[in-house]
């Protein structure tokens, strides 16, 4: 499996980081035995409210499924919102799906090198209560939130909950077969294709990430389309559909979710405004390995507002430093902010901030490859920073409330460096 990992590494991340960091570490630790497994706990929302959530399968009769053909493409959504705090605890991961994401196919090793076997993810903690009453107060701002490339929608769960948490509904979408994996209500399993793609004779890396970022804004654009009929699923708490309101849409994501957000709002102007955690906005050339191909995205501009937030990975950093980013901005007419947090890596923007530390504490992986995955930035500063940054652009451009922290560099967060 190692050398399937750095197989992936070689293959992928040379062509482009729009993917997220897989694994190449030069050391594996054993895998635990299940019978005493790792187990980690997200941090509390800091808003005023608790936080609910359900799952909600989708079906696009429309469109066959663009990496298994012959069969319509089905999606799941999970939607948060502010809740009255009754009701069970939600997992943070179904069972068969944290076991697949915590195994040797799994993209905890091959993202994030965590030691297949090592760790318990569905029964990592989580605020949030499954299916609990919608809280009075509604209709509420919505914001759309998409993981990296093969990374399961639960990825970002820690930011999600604080959104929801201040009072908006959020809604985050997976990518069938190419997210680690997915699983439906009626037990499948759709484990992502893009492991059994490295290698091939002939692979073009450039086309394969073009048609990943096609479908992902597909999937957006559908879900989009039936965030206007949940009223019509019958197993959501009372009064869900209703607390949203489509008026006012954002979205957010990390990686290539940040690109999908990105590039959604250019498509799509039912988004009023897009956060970038980390996401290249451009494909490697057509030979897989040389050249650069702008996106539409970064031709035009946007004229809505966006908000870029990079790390210290690689390439990564202001806009100056990625020809995507540099593109979009020269271009665009809204409203856009630029920041890099210090001491960060890819994986600071998401719950590795969170969860990886704690992992590592119990055996699951090595320092070193922590260190790869979040850099140096203390944990809570980086969950403390990412919260209030993505929360204080939504505030702004989806309830009209301004921060201080968008009119330039703050003392609350002095490891968070402007570009201008």
């Amino acid at each position: 499996m190692r050398g399937r990992a750095r197989a992936m590494a070689a293959v992928l991340l040379a062509a482009t980081a729009v993917l997220a960091p897989v694994c190449a570490s030069g050391t594996a630790l054993a895998a635990a035995d299940g019978s005493h497994q790792a187990r980690a706990q997200l941090p509390a929302p800091t808003g005023p409210f608790a936080v609910g959530t359900v799952e909600v399968p989708l079906t696009d009769s429309a469109r066959e499924d663009p990496w298994v053909p012959g069969q319509p493409r089905r999606l799941m959504i999970s939607v948060w919102y502010p809740a009255v705090p009754l009701g069970e605890r939600a997992p943070y991961m179904a069972p068969a799906a944290g076991a697949h994401f915590g195994g040797p196919d799994g993209m905890a090793l091959l993202n994030y090198g965590v030691t297949p076997g090592s760790t318990d993810w569905s029964r990592t903690g989580s605020p949030a209560r499954k299916g609990a009453p919608v809280l009075p107060g509604g209709p509420r701002p919505v914001v759309l939130y998409s993981a990296g490339l093969g990374d399961p929608r639960a990825w970002g769960t820690a930011l999600v909950e604080d959104l929801a948490s201040r009072g908006y509904v959020v809604v985050t979408v997976d990518h069938p077969y190419e997210s680690s994996e997915v699983e439906f209500p009626d037990g499948t399993l759709a484990a992502s294709v893009f492991p059994g793609l490295v290698g091939r004779p002939g692979l073009d890396i450039g086309a394969l990430l073009r048609k990943s970022m096609d479908v992902r804004v597909a999937d957006t654009r559908f879900v989009l389309d039936r965030l206007a009929s949940l009223g019509e699923v019958p197993s959501l708490p009372t009064g869900l559909a209703r607390s949203l309101d489509l008026r006012r849409i954002g979205m957010a994501g990390h990686s290539a979710g940040g690109f999908t957000a990105l590039q959604t709002m250019h498509d799509d102007p039912r988004i009023t405004a897009g956060v970038n955690l980390d996401g290249q906005l451009h494909f490697p050339g057509p030979d897989g390995m040389t050249g650069v191909y702008l996106p539409t995205l970064a031709e035009d501009g946007l004229n809505r507002p966006f908000l870029l937030m990079g790390s210290r990975s690689g390439d990564s950093g202001d806009y100056h430093r990625q020809p995507g980013w540099d593109a979009l901005w020269q271009h665009s007419t809204g409203w856009h902010a630029d920041l890099t947090l210090e001491g960060s890596r890819h994986g600071s923007y998401t719950d590795a901030a969170s969860l990886l530390p704690q992992l590592a504490a119990q055996g699951a992986l090595d320092a070193d490859r922590l260190r790869d995955d979040i850099g140096d930035v203390p944990p809570a500063r980086a969950e403390a920073a990412t919260r209030a940054y993505v929360a204080a652009f939504f505030d702004r451009w989806l309830r009209g409330v301004d921060s201080p922290l968008l009119d330039g560099p703050s003392p609350a967060f002095p490891e968070m460096t402007w570009t201008p």
